[in-house]
Protein backbone atom coordinates (compact mmCIF):
# COMPACT_ATOMS: atom_id res chain seq x y z
CA UNK A 1 0.00 0.00 0.00
CA UNK A 2 1.49 3.25 -0.94
CA UNK A 3 1.36 5.91 1.99
CA UNK A 4 -0.47 9.42 2.05
CA UNK A 5 1.97 11.62 0.35
CA UNK A 6 -0.74 14.30 0.38
CA UNK A 7 0.26 14.58 4.48
CA UNK A 8 3.93 15.73 4.00
CA UNK A 9 4.57 19.15 5.33
CA UNK A 10 8.51 18.84 6.28
CA UNK A 11 11.22 16.26 5.58
CA UNK A 12 14.11 15.32 8.04
CA UNK A 13 17.00 12.66 7.27
CA UNK A 14 20.06 10.50 8.81
CA UNK A 15 23.45 11.85 6.80
CA UNK A 16 25.32 8.70 7.08
CA UNK A 17 23.68 5.65 4.89
CA UNK A 18 21.16 7.88 3.18
CA UNK A 19 22.88 11.21 2.19
CA UNK A 20 25.52 9.36 1.34
CA UNK A 21 26.48 5.60 0.65
CA UNK A 22 27.68 5.27 4.34
CA UNK A 23 31.88 5.20 3.74
CA UNK A 24 33.70 7.67 5.21
CA UNK A 25 36.90 8.80 4.44
CA UNK A 26 39.45 9.80 6.94
CA UNK A 27 42.59 11.91 7.04
CA UNK A 28 46.01 11.53 9.07
CA UNK A 29 44.77 14.41 10.67
CA UNK A 30 41.28 12.88 11.63
CA UNK A 31 39.47 14.99 9.69
CA UNK A 32 36.34 13.03 8.42
CA UNK A 33 34.77 13.09 4.40
CA UNK A 34 31.84 12.22 2.88
CA UNK A 35 31.02 12.26 -0.57
CA UNK A 36 26.73 13.64 -1.40
CA UNK A 37 24.72 12.95 -4.78
CA UNK A 38 24.03 16.24 -6.10
CA UNK A 39 20.73 15.28 -7.08
CA UNK A 40 19.36 14.32 -4.10
CA UNK A 41 21.04 18.33 -3.20
CA UNK A 42 18.90 19.51 -5.25
CA UNK A 43 15.86 17.85 -4.52
CA UNK A 44 16.80 19.37 -0.71
CA UNK A 45 17.21 23.42 -2.58
CA UNK A 46 13.79 22.16 -4.31
CA UNK A 47 11.99 21.17 -0.74
CA UNK A 48 13.47 24.72 0.86
CA UNK A 49 12.71 26.81 -1.87
CA UNK A 50 8.70 25.25 -2.19
CA UNK A 51 7.82 26.08 1.21
CA UNK A 52 9.19 22.99 3.40
CA UNK A 53 11.05 22.62 6.12
CA UNK A 54 13.89 20.11 6.01
CA UNK A 55 15.65 18.91 8.96
CA UNK A 56 19.14 16.90 9.62
CA UNK A 57 19.63 14.55 12.34
CA UNK A 58 22.49 12.41 12.46
CA UNK A 59 24.92 10.87 14.89
CA UNK A 60 27.65 12.84 13.10
CA UNK A 61 29.60 15.18 14.52
CA UNK A 62 31.43 17.12 11.69
CA UNK A 63 30.79 20.98 11.22
CA UNK A 64 31.19 19.74 7.16
CA UNK A 65 27.93 18.50 7.59
CA UNK A 66 26.52 21.62 8.99
CA UNK A 67 28.13 23.28 5.88
CA UNK A 68 27.07 20.94 3.42
CA UNK A 69 23.25 21.73 4.10
CA UNK A 70 23.24 25.39 4.55
CA UNK A 71 24.84 25.46 1.02
CA UNK A 72 21.08 23.45 0.22
CA UNK A 73 19.37 25.77 2.30
CA UNK A 74 18.72 24.00 5.56
CA UNK A 75 19.17 26.32 8.67
CA UNK A 76 21.71 25.77 10.72
CA UNK A 77 19.23 25.21 13.74
CA UNK A 78 17.65 22.58 11.77
CA UNK A 79 20.53 20.71 11.67
CA UNK A 80 21.30 18.14 14.74
CA UNK A 81 24.93 17.01 14.86
CA UNK A 82 25.81 14.02 17.09
CA UNK A 83 22.09 13.45 17.93
CA UNK A 84 22.28 10.53 20.32
CA UNK A 85 18.42 10.58 20.82
CA UNK A 86 16.78 11.07 17.72
CA UNK A 87 13.56 10.65 18.78
CA UNK A 88 13.94 14.07 21.22
CA UNK A 89 15.70 16.27 18.46
CA UNK A 90 13.04 14.82 15.82
CA UNK A 91 10.40 16.46 18.01
CA UNK A 92 12.23 19.28 19.10
CA UNK A 93 12.22 20.00 15.22
CA UNK A 94 8.22 19.36 14.66
CA UNK A 95 8.18 21.81 17.75
CA UNK A 96 9.96 24.24 16.40
CA UNK A 97 8.22 24.55 13.29
CA UNK A 98 4.64 23.60 14.55
CA UNK A 99 4.55 20.33 13.12
CA UNK A 100 2.94 16.94 14.38
CA UNK A 101 5.00 13.71 13.41
CA UNK A 102 2.98 12.94 11.30
CA UNK A 103 3.15 15.37 8.97
CA UNK A 104 6.87 15.04 8.48
CA UNK A 105 8.53 12.12 6.21
CA UNK A 106 11.73 10.87 7.79
CA UNK A 107 14.81 9.02 6.00
CA UNK A 108 16.54 6.09 7.83
CA UNK A 109 18.94 3.43 7.35
CA UNK A 110 20.11 2.02 10.36
CA UNK A 111 18.80 1.03 14.25
CA UNK A 112 19.07 4.11 15.65
CA UNK A 113 17.20 5.63 13.50
CA UNK A 114 13.89 3.10 13.72
CA UNK A 115 12.69 4.82 16.84
CA UNK A 116 11.81 8.29 14.53
CA UNK A 117 10.99 5.99 11.17
CA UNK A 118 8.49 4.33 12.95
CA UNK A 119 7.01 8.08 14.70
CA UNK A 120 7.03 9.54 11.95
CA UNK A 121 4.18 10.45 8.93
CA UNK A 122 6.09 8.58 6.81
CA UNK A 123 9.16 6.60 7.66
CA UNK A 124 11.19 6.27 4.57
CA UNK A 125 15.07 3.73 4.10
CA UNK A 126 16.94 3.45 1.16
CA UNK A 127 17.44 0.41 -0.37
CA UNK A 128 20.50 -0.82 1.05
CA UNK A 129 19.41 0.39 4.66
CA UNK A 130 20.01 -2.30 7.10
CA UNK A 131 16.81 -4.80 7.90
CA UNK A 132 15.39 -2.98 11.34
CA UNK A 133 14.76 -0.03 9.37
CA UNK A 134 13.37 -1.03 6.41
CA UNK A 135 11.01 -3.38 8.22
CA UNK A 136 10.35 0.12 10.06
CA UNK A 137 9.76 1.83 7.02
CA UNK A 138 6.31 2.90 5.69
CA UNK A 139 8.49 3.03 1.87
CA UNK A 140 11.55 1.75 0.87
CA UNK A 141 13.07 3.41 -1.72
CA UNK A 142 14.35 1.34 -4.72
CA UNK A 143 17.95 3.61 -4.76
CA UNK A 144 20.25 3.00 -2.31
CA UNK A 145 21.66 5.68 0.49
CA UNK A 146 23.90 8.18 -1.31
CA UNK A 147 22.53 7.82 -4.99
CA UNK A 148 19.41 9.62 -5.27
CA UNK A 149 17.25 7.81 -2.74
CA UNK A 150 16.49 11.35 -1.32
CA UNK A 151 15.65 13.12 -4.63
CA UNK A 152 13.48 9.97 -5.32
CA UNK A 153 11.47 10.81 -2.87
CA UNK A 154 11.27 14.32 -2.07
CA UNK A 155 9.97 14.40 -6.08
CA UNK A 156 7.64 11.88 -5.50
CA UNK A 157 6.04 13.58 -2.45
CA UNK A 158 6.32 17.31 -3.76
CA UNK A 159 4.89 16.19 -7.26
CA UNK A 160 1.73 14.61 -5.25
CA UNK A 161 1.75 17.96 -3.16
CA UNK A 162 1.61 19.95 -6.59
CA UNK A 163 4.90 21.59 -5.19
CA UNK A 164 7.41 20.26 -7.24
CA UNK A 165 8.09 23.83 -9.30
CA UNK A 166 11.14 25.07 -9.78
CA UNK A 167 10.59 28.80 -10.06
CA UNK A 168 14.34 30.68 -11.67
CA UNK A 169 13.76 33.92 -9.58
CA UNK A 170 13.47 32.38 -6.38
CA UNK A 171 16.27 30.16 -7.11
CA UNK A 172 18.46 32.81 -7.64
CA UNK A 173 17.69 34.78 -4.58
CA UNK A 174 18.17 31.89 -2.34
CA UNK A 175 20.87 29.85 -3.76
Amino acid sequence: MEPDLSKIKAFAFDVDGVMTDGGIFCDLQGNLYRTYDAKDGFAIRMAVMNGYPVGVITGGRSSSIRERFKTSGVKPEDVYLGSRDKIRDFDDFCSRHGLKREEVAFFGDDIPDVEVLLAAGIGVAPADAAPQAKEAADYVSPLPGGKGCVREFFEKAMTAAGRWNYKTDVYKKLF
